[in-house]
Parts: structure tokens; sequence; C-alpha cells
């Protein structure tokens, strides 16, 4: 078998060789994903209800603190990585495809980093009212 038509080659269509570890990396991280929001809700439901300061100091322990940050990257990672196969697939015009893709790494990154501020700032304060 060939690497295409000889056409394809020349003029740089044929694969990228980038999506095997494309579609590996949203594998892993939907494996992360499913355990981590798993074991975020089971953890959730044995708090007691309404009690706010609870969850702050549930939040606080570093532990889990560490757990919910890697949820939150995982998370953000995997929107990233869906988000862009889809513009890849479905934007059309090399402007307008880079534009939405830096749009979506500012999007993904800065809300990651707000989620993981917020995290730390809980963990940081120690559980009491941050």
């Amino acid at each position: 078998m060939g690497n295409g038509t000889r056409l394809g080659r020349v003029r740089g269509l044929g694969a990228s060789h980038h999506g095997t570890g494309h579609w590996l990396q949203q594998r892993l991280t939907a494996l992360g994903n499913v355990l981590l929001v798993v074991w975020f809700f089971v953890s959730l439901l044995r708090l007691p209800l309404g009690d706010h300061g609870a969850v702050l100091r549930w939040a606080a322990n570093p532990t889990v603190a560490l757990a919910l940050i890697l949820m939150v990257v995982s998370v953000f990672w995997h929107l990233r990585l869906g988000l862009q196969v889809m513009i890849e697939d479905y934007v059309h015009g090399e402007a307008a495809r880079l534009f939405a893709i830096v749009v979506l790494n500012f999007y993904a990154i800065g809300a990651a980093a707000y989620g993981i501020f917020a995290i730390a700032r809980i963990a940081f304060a120690g559980g009491s009212a941050a």
C-alpha cells in the first residue's frame, strides 16, 4: 500500500500523523473525567445537605484540593480537545479556523486557571468562609 497519490503528497494533503496522539489524549482525559467526576459526586453526597461550611472544610483538605484541581484540568483539557476536533471539521476558511482555535485555547486555559485559583483560595484559607 502506498502513502496516497503522488499529487496528494506534493500538495501536503496526506495525513498529518497527529491524529493518534489526539485520539489517545481524548480517551485518557475521558477516563480521568469519569473517575474524578464520580468521586466528586459521591464525596458531595456524603456531606451534610445545605452545610456550606462543611463543603469548604472538605475542599480545604489538601488531598481533596489536589483531586479537584486534577478534575478541573482534565475536564477543560478534554473540552479543548473535543471542540478543537469540531472546529477543524466544521469551520471552513483558514483565518476563521485559526481564530476559533485561538479563542478556544484562551477560553479553556482561562477557565481552568480560574477554577484552579478558586480551589487554591479555598485550600489556603483553610476552609474558612473565603
